[in-house]
């Protein structure tokens, strides 16, 4: 942050919000219009040091980290909407707080501040050169289209099988790790939800790329089922173990289950009865489900923007923003070698990949 600005913000008055998401908002007039307001505040945002991450129409957001005891991590994100002349500013907390101790008001004032400031450096022609910069980036009328591209890898052909066999086997595995710590009494909820998560999830990362799949929907259903398979098989590897360890009659894995029923959940000497079992087993798919949801799209976002060269990746959105249709930009992508219908269908995913961190990064 520049110095002037961090200079102003020790002298803002906090105003405190409380509330589940404790949030901030005002509002002021600016006398420029929406293409130059985005610009201004980009301006802005780049200034004071936050992470810039989305710009619209008529809106831009940023997020502002901070340092935490182990490391960074974001603590505000802070929005300005045009409408009109008028802009709207709000500050919204990040994670658990229900009380922001007036910082959502400081980053909300701070940002008009910083704004206002910018603005002034800019006289009536600078802000006309400044929309005509603008007009021409936003229709890419700079880029220079290549006389070649760099060429596809080979093919290869989506194949679902490799990570079902794999998830499969990759669920079996973590259930039967989960049953020896869970015996061992090393088990934290929460921490190894996260934990399997992690595991599954960076498994799935390398059968997607020896499969080459990437439809997104049914690979959510797939690891929905193997996180289902991991604590079901978690729930039958204890019982093995159990009775192989302490030589057991076998009683069957159901009369087990019934006899955990009767004996109840139990967590730091307090019997939560048959409901502590329920209780946790949802926590467990419910929290598990969470992180390998984000961490799966994550993960393959990244996949499918790696897997093809950004000089093809802007070629054709250089065609979608100058609105030629996906007939016209695959035929473009055929001229410069890119015939395969496979490889036109990546490139697509690349942008729409693309697209994708944009709202990962808007995540609250």
């Amino acid at each position: 942050m520049e110095g002037t600005f961090k200079s102003y913000e020790e002298t803002i008055t906090r105003k405190h919000s409380i509330g589940f998401t404790p949030k901030y908002k005002e509002e002021f007039r600016t006398f420029v219009n929406e293409t130059l307001f985005v610009a201004i505040a980009e301006k802005t945002v780049e200034k004071l040091g936050w992470d810039l991450v989305y710009k619209g129409d008529n809106s831009i957001e940023a997020k502002r980290k901070d340092a935490g005891w182990m490391n960074e991590r974001w603590t505000e994100i802070i929005t300005a909407s045009y409408k009109n002349g008028e802009v709207t500013v709000k500050s919204e907390s990040l994670g658990n707080e229900i009380w922001d101790n007036g910082k959502n008001s400081k980053r909300v004032k701070l940002f008009i501040y910083a704004y206002q400031e910018t603005l002034k450096t800019f006289n009536l022609q600078a802000l006309k050169d400044l929309e005509k910069e603008i007009e021409r980036k936003n229709n890419w009328d700079d880029y220079i289209i290549p006389e070649t591209l760099p060429q596809p890898r080979s093919v290869r052909t989506p194949n679902i099988a490799i990570p079902i066999i794999g998830g499969i086997c990759i669920a079996l595995i973590m259930g039967f790790l989960v049953a020896l710590l869970s015996l061992k009494g090393l088990y934290f909820i929460g921490l190894f939800e996260f934990l399997v998560a992690t595991a599954l999830v960076f498994a799935m990362k390398y059968l997607i790329k020896f499969s080459n799949y990437t439809d997104i929907n049914k690979l959510l259903y797939l690891l929905g089922g193997m996180v289902v398979l991991t604590y079901i098989s978690n729930e039958y590897f204890q019982y093995e173990i159990i009775l192989n360890s302490n030589n057991l009659e076998r009683i069957g894995f159901w009369n087990f289950l019934k006899i955990r029923f009767l004996h109840g959940f139990t967590i730091n000497k307090i019997d939560l009865g048959w409901i502590g079992w329920i209780i946790l087993w949802i926590a467990q798919l419910g929290l598990t489900g969470i992180f390998v949801y984000f961490r799966l799209v994550s993960a393959l976002t990244k996949y499918v923007i790696e897997r093809v060269p950004a000089e093809v990746v802007d070629f054709a959105f250089y065609y979608a923003v100058k609105d030629k249709s996906e007939e016209e930009i695959r035929a473009e992508l055929a001229q410069k070698g890119w015939s395969d219908v496979q490889s036109q269908n990546e490139v697509f995913d690349a942008i729409g990949g693309h697209q994708n961190v944009v709202t990962l990064s808007r995540i609250k």
